[in-house]
């Protein structure tokens, strides 16, 4: 399906009459604006065509739902206060931008080479990122906030999905709650990991909606990995890294600067 066919799919759903579209056929994106606050969110619609080729019906149900949550945030009041158990951090590549199109810094703090934690004020079905204005506005500081956010992401409840390949096990979260990715910061989790694997625990958070554990037994375990990694990384809607990690005495260590030092037997003793 061609972005201008998928462009008329979208404006036909929109009955809002403060929002107005703007198509951009050479970049292949669609922008709908709310006129009373002049923002809005912008789709790439070649991002889109193959779930529109795969399920129409369902791919412009879901844009619709993203679009819809994405305007109503923009005119939503966002409070700290009496919001804090809905306070959670989130994982943003290290490119993501600090500050907003309309001048406010968002509350961020640095994770690894290749991600930075943003935190976020969970209202359902999206969150809003939390900025200064809104930290100083509810007369906390940006430590209260880190301690809240790292306690929420503990509470968070999962499942995991196993998978044996070549003697390795790969185990899979993706709760699609806004915060699979969030669960590598549960040090809680990642030490009950540690402790479950025979061989080399390894992470992975190859895009936000989806975490990766791997108990790593063999040479062809990081292959495998590896493998694994970049596929999930091609195929998320909002990607993170492709370099998985290795779990050390509580410290996360990208695996393409240890595998050429890595034993050939992994299995602990």
């Amino acid at each position: 399906m061609k972005p201008i066919q998928m462009k008329r799919e979208i404006e036909a759903k929109l009955t809002n009459e403060n929002w107005v579209t703007s198509f951009d056929r050479e970049q292949g994106t669609l922008r709908i604006i709310d006129k009373r606050v002049d923002k809005g969110v912008t789709i790439n619609l070649d991002n889109l065509t193959p779930k529109f080729e795969k399920n129409k019906d369902q791919a412009l149900e879901e844009t619709m739902k993203m679009i819809t949550e994405g305007l109503r945030l923009l005119t939503a009041e966002v409070s700290l206060t009496g919001n804090e158990q809905h306070i959670f951090p989130v994982i943003r590549t290290t490119s993501f931008e600090t500050e907003t199109n309309d001048g406010r810094k968002l509350l961020h703090s640095d994770h690894t080479a290749e991600t930075k934690i943003f935190y976020a004020v969970d209202q359902g079905n999206s969150y809003s990122l939390i900025d200064e204005g809104m930290l100083e506005k509810a007369g906390k500081t940006f430590a209260e906030i880190q301690e809240m956010s790292q306690f929420n992401v503990r509470s968070l409840t999962h499942t995991m999905r196993e998978d044996k390949v070549a003697g390795n096990t790969f185990y899979f979260v993706s709760m699609n709650d806004g915060y699979d990715a969030s669960r590598i910061l549960d040090d809680v989790l990642l030490k009950k990991m540690d402790e479950k694997t025979l061989g080399q625990l390894t992470v992975a958070i190859p895009h936000h909606d989806v975490l990766i554990f791997g108990d790593i037994q063999n040479e062809t375990g990081y292959d495998v990995l590896a493998q694994m990694v970049f596929q999930f990384f091609s195929q998320g809607r909002i990607p993170l890294t492709a370099l998985p990690f290795m779990y050390e005495n509580g410290e996360l260590e990208p695996i393409f600067i240890l595998a050429r030092k890595k034993p050939k037997e992994t299995k602990k003793d």
